[in-house]
């Protein structure tokens, strides 16, 4: 069976834990979107740690990782990323490579931070890992997919193109040092060498694992409101964040996704710039819920950068489970909230005078007010709780009212940032 775990909000909601947890009964984790600006934080038997391209799946020995062809690959991160697993004593992990996936180059991270630096002020608060320059060149037609790296005189045609483009726009938008052919194909060189041995055709390796009944996670990166085209456009990632997009970015049919795992976080949190109703904008309040939250606070696993803190936004929400078509929800961090008397949630905007419960376009979002609802708070620690009936009836309330507001059953609800840290209901 086929399960994809996505997120419902801005990102950060906790969906490396539910993947490394669900990864033990699977046998094959695909990463099907984005690249090494996701940062996905895991805490296990082994330690603690941060991935960035590799699946939230690799810590187990009965699983295959797969980058599939929808990933923005940095071909060196990924094995840095594999090194540091291994130098912190985790077996080294079975990786493949989908022969048609592309490649992220070390000028499309140059041409992310000179874009943020000429925007200055209008800058879209980007990671600066080169996640948008690249996929625009996937969609010119100027990107180097996996294959390409084993014809040399299909990437020396390809390399001519590019340099030709790219120095136009590095002399005389940017003021910047050009692009050097020779020095692009000995660094292609030492990529092929690195990955020639994990490339594979993965939507055929895909099709024979779904023929063997095998169990396949699809991992997304991001959330719902992240996704170009139904996310906070145009402060969104540049590849679709949805579940829908898994099928495509793993190279399978789309009727085999069966299972859509949405998780969905307990409070609000953004990284980087756009619209966000429900921010707190007292700072007080805002860094002692940012101090308490995730594991180790609210800071990003990429950047480090401070979130932006918000109460759950119950309108964004349930249109994030809408859009990834969740068939279930993880609800993760809510032992974050045990400090509070009582917990605002995010019911409605106002925009304009009118209230509306649907998720609006960003122009209109830009005007929307929150409209909130008082909860009673259960102010004790709810850590090491394992059944549902043992949490005080203030959060079994609280976790009721979002199952209610978002219209899917939350499954599993997260009281930790450790995989045994999990309520099954």
């Amino acid at each position: 069976m086929v399960t994809a775990i996505v997120g419902a909000n801005w990102g950060d909601e906790g969906k490396g834990k539910i993947t490394d947890m669900l990864g033990e009964k699977s046998d094959i984790i695909v990463r099907f979107q984005g690249g090494s600006n996701a940062g996905h934080t895991i805490i296990n038997d082994y330690g603690k740690f941060a991935l960035h391209l590799l699946p939230s799946g690799v810590f187990y020995n009965h699983t295959t990782s797969v980058i599939g062809n929808g990933v923005a690959l940095n071909i060196p991160y990924l094995f840095k990323e594999v090194n540091s697993l291994v130098e912190q004593g985790v077996p080294k992990p079975k990786i493949l490579v989908s022969d048609r996936a592309q490649i992220l180059m070390p000028y499309h991270i140059l041409f992310d931070q000179y874009e943020e630096e000429r925007l200055g002020k209008k800058s879209f608060g980007s990671t600066k890992s080169g996640i948008a320059p690249f996929y625009s060149d996937k969609y010119a037609k100027i990107g180097i997919q996996v294959s390409e790296l084993f014809d040399d005189d299909v990437l020396k045609d390809k390399i001519a193109r590019i340099c030709e483009q790219k120095n136009v726009t590095l002399k005389y938008l940017y003021n910047k040092p050009e692009l050097d052919p020779d020095e692009l194909l000995n660094t292609l060189h030492e990529y092929r060498d690195m990955v020639a041995p994990y490339v594979c055709d993965v939507s055929a390796y895909l099709r024979q694992a779904i023929k063997e009944g095998k169990g396949i996670l699809l991992e997304g990166q991001l959330g719902s409101l992240k996704d170009p085209d139904h996310g906070i456009y145009p402060m969104v990632t540049s590849s679709s964040t949805l579940a829908a997009y898994g099928a495509i970015g793993a190279g399978i049919p789309p009727y085999e996704i069966k299972r859509i795992v949405t998780v969905v976080k307990a409070y609000s949190s953004a990284v980087g710039a756009g619209e966000f109703v429900s921010e707190i904008h007292d700072e007080a309040e805002a860094e002692e819920l940012r101090k308490r939250g995730g594991d180790g606070g609210e800071y990003g696993a990429t950047t480090g950068r401070p979130r932006r803190m918000g109460w759950f936004d119950a309108v964004a929400s349930r249109y994030g489970c809408q859009i990834q078509g969740a068939t279930e929800v993880a609800l993760t961090v809510l032992d974050c909230l045990g400090y509070l008397k009582e917990i605002p949630v995010c019911v409605g905007y106002e925009i304009d005078g009118e209230v509306v419960k649907d998720f609006p376009v960003t122009a209109k979002l830009a005007k929307a007010k929150p409209v909130y609802e008082t909860l009673p708070g259960w102010n004790c620690d709810i850590r090491g709780i394992t059944e549902y009936d043992k949490l005080p009836e203030n959060c079994r309330r609280y976790i009721e009212f979002i199952e209610k507001e978002i219209g899917v059953p939350i499954t599993m609800v997260s009281n930790g940032p450790k995989r045994s840290e999990i309520i099954y209901r």
